[in-house]
């Protein structure tokens, strides 16, 4: 399958062209506003001319071969004019029709089901169908069914989308410029992971924007998100599915904290991925990293504004999205001090009053000296381009800004309107020519800009590029082990847990608490309990044989009465732990396409009430393990908070890393893990798991 057939063809044939509104009148319509027109076939038998281009009655009948079909006729044609298309050498097709797996019918699957096997045997990459299709605006190919504002929208942008009318949208803003946009509608041969891929290796490309419900092909995705990260391009993905409603209900803390969104979320963060929340944050964020010549070296922001107002904002949202303004020099502050009026203040954020914007020496002066200072990696310019110029200060701030572009010092630069208006085009235009985007006003600027320090800060060789993907399986009933047996397995991968063993009767309860040494803790042994103390199946701080020999016949007598079904191994006598420091959760949750997360937080009996956790794909090492401890809000109370001794974290990260490995490892056995709570000691002490659940695939 060769997509380059689909989306870079060298001849293209329209079927079904016409000049009447729909699919092959519009698709037709956009080839005579955007395509290279002598590489473009209509096939219509009832027209001699479309739009006074030559019309063929038939794919047999042009005078050369094809590379790409688009059919704009019903599904029932569809087969029959894949096999004409490839009988001219089409090994690219492009197909509008509705009817197949998007109508939940018998027929409709049946259709999908056949069309794919065609296009196996054809060995033709089909787009859709239920698309609108694809513009390439690099080589002039127009295969898209949808009418917007006609004009040049070439740029660095590649967009796909499970949508064509959020491609439109897209196309409709008027600052924007794209390399490809791609509606890709049911993805029944050519999915959202091949156009994803194709993207990464297209070297017009810049920043991909992507909008899924889901990937269908997990190999494939992670394997094109490997290669954009460590390519270093941006990938932004507008995700649809953040609820949890409906989601199924998980034996453990970690399934409840760890859903399939989250595992989304943690898989972006792993390969660099910047997930937005809507269309105009994808937006924004595809032009902020597409206009500027290059990324920022470093993550200090300026903010310049004309007024205090706009000042104390960029400030404020800045602060709430976590960019940081770091104080000028005193060199930098000495010659500001110099060009701005007495009664400015030379700070970051910088308020420089509106009297520099009416002259581009001094605008440019003022620019210049900014960027010249050490702690500055980009500067953001705080003013509102309106459609109708009537205040002047754009046309002196602009010759300023295009004077310090051109003097070879200029820093990544941006400018950010306070309110939402039309843009001038004039000047937007001479804007992204001297490479500064015009964003959108704050509350959507200052979160690209988030994304953008995030994805500098970012950097490939720190993140173990590699996911654990489960064999692909039916559904199976899950399987919940004892804590005995998962303590064992635990034990296999390097986890401390505390001495002890399963009796049967209280004699061997008793041998086991004085092998153990006192106090111990005593608990029900059984898979089919694997909520112990719920049902009474927990006693601790057993001090001597006779408490022992009580705590055997208590707990056995509970679950009698209240588990009266469950299979009993027998009571886990186990050494009881000193707590001490913090109580911690590690646990593990199998996504079904993507494989395991390791999830670590706080633990005990506030895992639930505070939800402060972290997860991470596996397989990872000690230092991305690190990284998830210090991304959480407790983790102050590692580092020896008020006055308190610090804990051993290296041991804590050490123990998060190999429970990744023993995930990756079991990736096909284990479905859920939770080890609640880990107790972590006082640095140097280590840490130990107190107690444990495994739940395996059946």
């Amino acid at each position: 399958m060769d997509l380059k057939k689909l989306l870079a063809p060298r001849t293209v044939a329209i079927v079904g062209a016409s000049e009447k509104e729909g699919f092959g009148g519009d698709t037709c319509r956009n080839v005579m506003a955007y395509a290279d027109k002598d590489r473009v076939y209509f096939i219509n038998p009832k027209r001699e001319t479309v739009f006074g281009k030559k019309c063929w009655p038939t794919l047999d009948s042009l005078p050369e071969d094809i590379d790409l079909v688009v059919i704009c006729t019903p599904q029932k044609t569809v087969e029959d004019l894949l096999r004409q298309a490839a009988a001219k050498g089409a090994r690219g097709a492009v197909v509008y029709a509705s009817g197949y797996s998007e109508v939940g019918t018998p027929e409709g699957k049946a259709a999908t089901e056949s069309l794919r096997a065609l296009c196996k045997e054809l060995d033709i990459a089909l787009m859709g169908p239920n698309c609108a299709g694809f513009m390439n605006y690099i080589d002039k190919v127009s295969a898209f069914a949808f009418i917007s504002e006609e004009r040049d929208r070439t740029g660095s942008i590649g967009i796909v989308s499970q949508s064509g009318q959020l491609c439109l949208s897209l196309m409709d803003s008027p600052a924007t410029g794209f390399s490809y946009s791609i509606s890709a509608g049911n993805c029944t041969v050519v999915s959202m992971e091949d156009y994803l891929q194709y993207l990464v290796d297209d070297e017009h490309t810049r920043v991909i924007g992507l909008y899924m419900e889901g990937a269908t092909q997990p190999e494939k995705f992670v394997s094109a998100l490997r290669a954009a990260a460590l390519k270093r391009k941006p990938v932004v993905v507008l995700k649809t599915g953040r609820s949890e409603k409906g989601s199924r209900v998980a034996a453990s803390h970690t399934g409840s904290l760890s859903g399939a969104d989250r595992m989304y979320d943690a898989m972006f963060k792993k390969f660099s991925v910047i997930r937005v929340r809507d269309l105009e944050e994808l937006l924004a964020t595809t032009q902020l990293f597409a206009t500027l010549p290059a990324l920022p070296q470093s993550t200090g922001f300026a903010s310049i504004n004309l007024s205090g107002g706009e000042t104390g904002m960029c400030a404020d949202v800045g602060d709430m999205e976590g960019i940081e303004y770091p104080d000028f020099s005193p060199e930098t502050i000495a010659r500001l001090k110099e060009l701005l009026p007495g009664y400015a203040s030379p700070a970051n954020p910088l308020d420089t009053t509106a009297t520099i914007s009416y002259d581009a020496d001094v605008y440019a002066s003022v620019l210049q000296t900014v960027m010249d200072d050490p702690s500055v990696g980009m500067v953001v310019l705080g003013y509102t381009l309106l459609h109708e110029i009537a205040d002047p200060a754009i046309i002196y701030m602009t010759e300023g800004i295009e004077k310090v572009a051109a003097g070879g010092r200029m820093k990544p630069t941006a400018m950010l309107p306070f309110v939402e208006s039309t843009r001038n085009p004039t000047y937007a235009t001479r804007l992204a020519k001297a490479g500064v985007p015009v964003l959108p006003p704050p509350l959507y600027a200052f979160p690209a800009l988030r994304h953008l320090r995030d994805f500098i800060r970012y950097k490939p060789e720190e993140h173990t590029l590699d996911m654990a993907i489960p064999a692909p399986a039916g559904k199976k009933e899950h399987r919940t082990l004892s804590e005995f047996a998962s303590a064992s397995i635990l034990k296999e991968y390097g986890v401390p847990t505390p001495e002890g063993g399963v009796a049967k009767n209280a004699d061997e309860a008793v041998a086991l608490a004085e092998k153990a040494g006192y106090p111990v803790a005593m608990k029900i042994s059984s898979a089919d309990i694997p909520h112990k103390s719920d049902m009474g199946g927990v006693r601790l701080g057993i001090r001597n044989a006779d408490e022992v020999r009580e705590a055997f016949a208590l707990i056995m007598d509970n679950a009698a009465k209240n588990a009266p079904g469950a299979d009993i191994d027998g009571i886990y006598v186990q050494k009881m732990l000193a707590p001490a420091g913090m109580e911690v959760i590690i646990g593990v949750n199998n996504d079904p396409q993507f494989g395991p997360a390791v999830l670590v937080g706080l633990g005990g009996i506030f895992v639930e009430i505070f939800r402060d956790t972290a997860l991470l794909p596996a397989p990872f090492g000690e230092a991305e393990a690190m990284a998830m401890l210090e991304s959480l809000k407790a983790a102050p109370l590692f580092k020896g908070y008020r006055g308190k001794a610090p804990l051993d974290m290296e041991a804590l990260a050490r123990m998060v890393a190999n429970v990744s490995r023993l995930a990756a490892e079991k990736r096909d056995e284990i479905a859920e893990l939770d080890i609640n709570p880990v107790f972590v000691y006082e640095k140097g002490q280590g840490v130990r798991a107190a107690d444990a659940l495994a739940v395996l695939k059946a």
